[in-house]
């Protein structure tokens, strides 16, 4: 049997890969289930777990874990399901390596393939700023303990920041981050352990803040806080790159990337519960979005060991690297696959020399915008609200449906579409609470400040 012909209408020719040196520099597929998994837990578990006591002090208690655990068991649900279409359209010959790719094909339409490109580059460039200007804010937390009066600024350490990311981001493929998400994983357990004892000495400390559990007391800025907490949940179970993740694996890929989500999946039980727990029962409803600034309150002493605060710190700052460097890799396809010859070698100067000067030019645009905004978690707040519902919570739910099929009267189909119609509603709504945010925050907002809004 012959190779099948080709359509007759192909807009999208970059699955033919034979020259396409994106799919095979920077998507190169020689991993195994364990490297996915490392590079899905560095793509979800990341210093926004320290947002968790935050978002419980919006829902309380009892919604706080229903919310946490439904999150994860949807989002494993609907990675799951995704994996279930790659592994079919890897068995039907199309291995598909990229989001935007698999969308078009499976749902047929044009404007679908260019609408994840969009959401797909706007989430994963928010997040890549996003890790630069919170590592840059580690640094300068370290620096006015070390001189408080010192006469560096925020943008000095973005700065810093974005020349190590500089360097860091000629590792060729994504695949060759394998050993950097690993210590990634490790770190990540590192800080919230960290974390988790500095909250339990925090909250039976005789310094310990007084335990009030209780809700806002006007029901519409209870409900605004409820899917503001809501959104912040969703956006950290967010990815956005699975296919990616998936395209990282030695073929054939079906199956592993199952034992991938398995061992990510291990990780989040042990740090988002942890972390969620100790900082809202530490703190209550005075848990700061970043509960290290609960523990180390602007007044009076500080709650946890000096010693453990700093390590803390350095922890997260490491891993924010190798999460800078992650969300980087979708951005790195696109420039490769325009830029470098496939035929040539990964290092030749043919290929080498175009990749030194494009991924300078998007880490220094990264730094650039970092330190000009440093009130972009508000923004990415809205990006994150608005850009991982469709890529997290929509699209994997109707690719399973519009592949497999299942009957409308199996429940299957209706788990799918209700989750679909369910978390539609939802990101609306967390994209109308980022925006009321926003707008309350506005007056805050200074270019190239030396203060993140919090």
């Amino acid at each position: 049997m012959g190779p099948p012909e080709p359509l007759l209408h192909d807009p999208f020719p970059e699955i033919r890969r034979e020259h396409d040196a994106g799919a095979a520099f920077v998507l190169e597929s020689k991993g195994e289930w364990w490297h996915a998994g490392f590079h899905l837990t560095t793509a979800i578990v990341g210093p926004t777990v320290l947002t968790l006591p935050y978002a419980f002090r919006g829902l309380g208690w009892v919604l706080g874990f229903i919310c946490l655990t439904v999150m994860g068991l949807v989002t494993f649900y609907s990675y799951y399901l995704m994996s279930l279409v790659l592994d079919h359209c890897e068995k039907s010959g199309r291995r598909h390596i990229r989001f935007r790719e698999l969308a078009a094909d499976v749902l047929g339409s044009g404007w679908m393939f260019y609408f994840v490109i969009l959401i797909q580059t706007a989430v994963n460039t928010g997040i890549s700023i996003g890790a630069v200007l919170l590592a840059g804010e580690c640094l300068q937390i370290m620096y006015s303990e070390l001189s408080p009066h010192g006469p560096l600024k925020l943008y000095h350490f973005i700065a810093m920041v974005t020349v190590v990311m500089i360097f860091l981001s000629q590792f060729p493929s994504f695949h060759s981050l394998r050993h950097i998400n690993l210590a990634s994983l490790f770190l990540s357990l590192g800080y919230t352990f960290l974390v988790v004892g500095a909250c339990i000495r925090a909250g039976t400390s005789k310094n310990a803040p007084p335990k009030d559990y209780s809700l806002e007391a006007s029901h519409l800025s209870q409900l605004f806080s409820a899917f503001t907490s809501i959104s912040i949940i969703a956006a950290i179970f967010g990815n956005g790159i699975l296919p990616e993740i998936q395209a990282t694996l030695a073929p054939p890929a079906t199956g592993k990337m199952l034992k991938g989500l398995m061992l990510c999946y291990s990780v989040i039980l042990v740090t988002f519960y942890s972390a969620s727990v100790s900082g809202y029962w530490a703190f209550g409803n005075k848990a700061n979005s970043n509960i290290l600034k609960s523990l180390m309150p602007d007044e009076g002493p500080s709650l946890a060991p000096t010693w453990v605060l700093g390590l803390a710190i350095v922890f997260i700052l490491l891993q924010l690297f190798a999460i800078g460097l992650v969300y980087s890799q979708v951005a790195y396809e696109i420039m490769e696959k325009k830029s470098a010859d496939a035929n040539k070698a990964v290092f030749s100067p043919r290929n080498l020399i175009p990749r030194i000067i494009l991924r300078t030019l998007y880490m220094t645009l990264c730094g650039f915008f970092a330190a000009m905004l440093p009130f972009f978690g508000d923004i990415n707040g809205v990006v994150g609200a608005i850009g991982f519902i469709p890529l997290d919570f929509v699209l994997p739910m109707l690719l399973y449906n519009m592949t497999f099929k299942p009957k409308k009267s199996s429940i299957t189909f209706w788990i799918n579409t209700s989750i679909m119609v369910v978390f539609s509603c939802a990101g609306l709504l967390g994209s109308f609470s980022s925006i009321r945010k926003l707008v309350l925050d506005a007056n805050k907002f200074k270019l190239f400040s030396s203060d993140i809004v919090d």
